[in-house]
C-alpha cells in the first residue's frame, strides 16, 4: 500500500489473482467452507493478500468483515493461511464495517481502502493494527508501500510502521496511544521523499512490555537508539507526540549524535509547578497493575465517558488502541510506570529537564494546541527561553495536532525538514 496524499491512501495496482505468486511473496492460501460463497469484494480482497507485508504479531487473529452482503465473514489468519469464513459469535480481535458499495470500490481500486476510511465510509474498530495492516496487506507492494513488521533489538521486540524512502523520520506516540496515531503524518511524509516510520514505545501497542521496565523518558530514548541500531541507521529526523515529544528531547540531549532534527507536537514537559504527590509516588510499585480490580466493561465505560469526542471515529479508535494495552496485565503496569514518570520528571538541579534543554543541540521545531488542556501554551515561552533558536507554531487544536489539524501540522513539518525528494 503506497502512501499518496496527506492521509493514508493506496498508490498501486492490485496483484494478479491468477497464476503462481512470484517467489518473493509470500502469499497466504485462501479457502472458503463447502457449500457458502462469500461476496466477490472480500474474495478479491483476501486473494490478494500479502504477509510479507505484515506482520499479525500473534499465532492467529479472527478479524470481521461486515457488510459487503446479506451476512458477515470472518477471516482468520495464522501467518500462513488466510480463511473467510462465516461470522460466529464470538469477539473479533478487530472489525471492519462498511457498506457493499464501498466493499465493492476497496476491492476495484486498491487506493480505496484508506480512503474510505478516512472520509469515514469504512469504520476500524478494535485493534487499527490489524485492521490496517489488513488493508496493507492487500495492496500492491512496491519499495515505499505501507508495512507493518516486528523488529528484535538488544531491548526486546519493538513493533512498526512504515512507508516511503529517503532521510528517515522516526515518530513516536504519546502515553496510552500506538504507531497508529502517526498514521495520517506517516502519509504526509512518505510521498514527499521521506522514509517514515512510527513505532510502539515499549509498554505499548504491539511491543514488548517488560515487567521491571522503568518507562522513563531515559528509557524510552535508549529503547529508540537500539531500534536504530537493529535497523542500521545513524541519524534520524525524530517526531514526537505529548510524552513522544518529552522522548524525542530525551534523544537529542542524551544522543544528539543519533538525531539531525527534532519535532515536538505538544510534547510532555516537566512540571514547573509544585509536585505536592511526588513523595508518595516514589513509593508506589506501577507493578501493582498488574492487577485490575475493575471489570472490563466499567473501565471502557470510564474511559469513554471521560475523553473528550470519544464519538468521532479518529478518537474512538485511539480509545480502543489504548484499552487495547491497558487491559492486560503488563500494557496496564507500563502504563501506570509512564504516567507516573511524567509526573516525577525533575524540573531543576543539575539533572533537571529545564536545565539540561538549555544544552539541547538539533534543530528543532516545536507545535503548540492553543486549546491543549493537558500542556498549556504558556509553557512555549519558557522552552523559548531555554532554546532560543528553536522554532515554534502555534495552532487552534489540542493535545494531538496531526490528527486534530493534520493539514496544518504536517505542512509545517514538511516546512521544517524539507522535501527529501530536493
Amino acid at each position: 500500500m503506497e502512501l499518496a496524499s496527506a492521509e493514508p491512501d493506496y498508490d498501486a495496482a492490485a496483484a494478479a489473482e491468477s497464476g503462481a505468486a512470484p517467489k518473493s511473496k509470500k502469499r497466504l492460501k485462501t479457502a472458503s467452507p463447502p457449500g457458502d460463497t462469500p461476496p466477490d469484494a472480500l474474495v478479491e480482497l483476501v486473494g490478494r493478500y500479502d504477509a510479507l507485508a505484515f506482520e499479525i504479531g500473534r499465532s492467529r487473529a479472527r478479524i470481521r468483515l461486515s457488510g459487503a452482503g446479506p451476512s458477515d465473514y470472518d477471516l482468520l489468519l495464522n501467518g500462513e493461511q488466510a480463511k473467510l469464513v462465516p461470522a460466529e459469535g464470538r469477539r473479533v480481535d478487530a472489525l471492519l464495517e462498511a457498506d457493499a458499495k464501498t466493499w465493492a470500490t476497496i476491492a476495484a481500486d486498491v487506493q480505496a481502502g484508506m480512503d474510505a476510511y478516512r472520509r469515514g465510509g469504512l469504520k476500524i474498530r478494535r485493534d487499527l493494527h490489524l485492521g490496517v495492516g489488513f488493508l496493507a496487506a492487500t495492496a500492491a507492494q512496491g519499495d515505499g508501500a505501507l508495512r507493518f513488521r516486528t523488529i528484535d533489538t538488544s531491548r526486546g521486540r519493538i513493533s512498526i510502521s512504515e512507508a516511503g524512502s529517503g532521510p528517515v523520520a522516526l515518530m513516536i506516540h504519546g502515553l496510552g496511544a500506538t504507531k497508529v496515531s502517526f498514521l495520517p503524518t506517516l502519509a504526509a511524509l512518505a510521498p514527499n521523499g521521506h522514509r517514515a516510520i512510527a513505532v510502539d514505545l515499549p509498554g505499548f501497542g504491539d511491543s514488548d512490555k517488560p515487567v521491571l521496565g522503568t518507562y522513563n523518558a531515559r528509557f524510552f530514548a535508549q529503547s529508540m537508539t537500539v531500534l536504530l541500531d537493529a535497523l542500521e541507521l545513524d541519524r534520524v529526523d525524530v517526531i514526537g507526540n505529548s510524552m513522544g515529544g518529552r522522548v524525542a528531547l530525551e534523544l537529542g540531549l542524551s544522543a544528539p549524535e543519533r538525531v539531525n532534527r527534532l519535532v515536538m507536537l505538544a510534547p510532555a514537559l516537566a512540571w514547573l509547578r509544585a509536585r505536592p504527590f511526588a513523595p508518595y509516588l516514589r513509593l508506589v510499585a506501577p507493578q501493582l497493575g498488574l492487577i485490575q480490580p475493575a471489570p472490563r466493561w466499567i473501565v471502557e465505560h470510564i474511559v469513554r465517558y471521560v475523553i473528550p469526542g470519544s464519538d468521532t471515529e479518529w478518537t474512538a479508535a485511539g480509545i480502543d488502541e489504548f484499552l487495547r494495552s491497558y487491559l492486560t496485565p503488563r500494557g496496564r503496569a507500563a502504563f501506570y510506570a509512564a504516567a507516573r514518570n511524567i509526573y516525577l520528571d525533575a524540573p531543576h538541579g543539575p539533572n533537571g529537564f529545564w536545565t539540561r534543554l538549555r544544552s539541547l543541540e538539533p534543530e528543532s521545531l516545536f507545535v503548540w494546541g492553543r486549546k491543549d488542556p493537558l500542556v498549556p501554551i504558556s509553557f512555549e515561552r519558557y522552552v523559548r527561553d531555554a532554546v532560543p533558536n528553536a522554532r515554534h507554531v502555534e495552532l487552534q487544536c489540542g493535545h494531538v495536532p496531526q490528527l486534530e489539524r493534520p493539514r496544518e501540522t504536517h505542512e509545517a513539518i514538511l516546512d521544517f525538514l524539507g522535501d527529501g525528494r530536493t
